[in-house]
């Protein structure tokens, strides 16, 4: 696929919301698909940016397939499953919605851990039609996993991890952002990803730590990081986090700090949310604890707290990062409501030489 395969991101009823964040990211940020449509009849008729909260991205939301084909003018090339349940399989009306697409003459991108082609109705359907199934969360032959090697202490240029205090909090949209502006002041930043969505979005340095066996987790982290200094040469490697460290299911963060060894951690949080997204039942950690707890596991330095806005007043989300700021001492922002250059600002404060190195750039 190139930038010009037209997709279709399927992401019905969540779309917006936490379980659709892989459809949520795609609508924000793509390098590999050209995003046509979200299917969520819930809906339809609106804007996906509006409904994220940003500006209008000219990308609708459809009812679904047959409005998704008339409003592309043909058969897009893609569909990709945009939902991240926490249970990571197929519900029936999915499993029928999938199956239609595959009929229509669509490649299917699945960032499940159910894997579609081992799936026999999908794998005979795609057969029949002549396409493709990517499961995206599928690794790689165990022979060819890598462990921890201690190779990443030769990475001489900074990493910034951006962790967080649950999943599906925004981390790896922070991460996205600071790279990007990063690179618009000069600065090559090169973006390791974590997650299915990242995958999926086309990140040239990233792995499903989620789907990966946790004896070689830390190594795969390191060896993308290792991957990207000497392949890029970059002025600093900034790592999308997964889940968080105090998480009781998703504490992927662990092998993040393990195998990037960050010596710098930015820490999304979402101040207004009351307990864990899949696990209501679980009150949500503060920024205070998990900054504790991750500079207690790790030998690095949070530099910064980015804020998720969910539920909050434009006036509260300035409380809080006035709150923060004055709490831990380092700069805190929301990247989606506050100028992008107050997260350059966070990297440039903790990294000096990062700044001089964009002056000289813009010179």
């Amino acid at each position: 696929m190139t930038h010009s395969a037209t997709a279709v991101v399927y992401c019905e009823g969540t779309f917006g919301r936490q379980d659709g964040k892989t459809a949520n990211g795609l609508v924000r940020h793509s390098e590999k698909y050209r995003i046509v449509c979200v299917i969520d009849s819930t809906l339809a008729g609106s804007d996906a940016g509006t409904v994220l909260g940003d500006l209008a991205s000219g990308i609708p939301v459809v009812a679904d397939l047959g409005d998704a084909i008339v409003h592309a003018g043909r058969v897009p090339d893609t569909m990709i499953f945009g939902m991240a349940p926490a249970g990571g399989m197929l519900n029936p009306a999915q499993r029928a919605d999938l199956l239609d697409a595959i009929v229509a003459g669509m490649n299917l991108v699945n960032g499940l851990h159910e894997f579609l082609n081992d799936d026999a109705e999908f794998a005979a359907a795609a057969l029949l039609a002549d396409v493709t199934i990517t499961d995206v969360r599928r690794t790689k032959d165990k022979k060819d996993l890598r462990l921890f090697t201690g190779e990443i202490f030769d990475v001489t240029c900074p990493r910034v991890a951006v962790l967080g205090t649950d999943g599906a909090i925004g981390k790896r949209t922070t991460t996205t952002l600071l790279v990007e502006a990063l690179g618009a002041r000069g600065i090559k930043a090169v973006m390791i990803g974590t997650g299915q969505t990242a995958l999926i979005q086309g990140a040239r340095y990233a792995v499903a730590l989620d789907a990966t066996v946790p004896q070689y987790c830390s190594g795969e982290v390191e060896g993308q990081v290792v991957a990207a200094f000497h392949d890029e040469n970059p002025d600093i490697i900034v790592v999308e986090g997964q889940g968080a460290l105090s998480h009781p299911a998703y504490l992927t963060s662990a092998y993040i700090l393990r195998g990037a060894r960050p010596d710098g951690v930015i820490v999304q949080h979402a101040p207004l949310r009351g307990t864990l997204g899949d696990y209501p039942a679980i009150p949500m950690p503060t920024a205070a604890s998990e900054i504790a707890l991750i500079e207690a596991f790790a030998r690095t330095r949070v530099i910064g707290v980015t804020i998720n806005h969910e539920n909050m007043t434009d006036q509260q989300v300035t409380d809080a990062i006035d709150e923060y700021e004055l709490e831990f001492g380092v700069p805190a922002t929301d990247p989606l409501t506050r100028p992008i250059d107050h997260l350059v600002e966070m990297v440039f404060q903790a990294y000096p030489a990062l700044r001089e190195r964009s002056v000289l750039a813009a010179t």
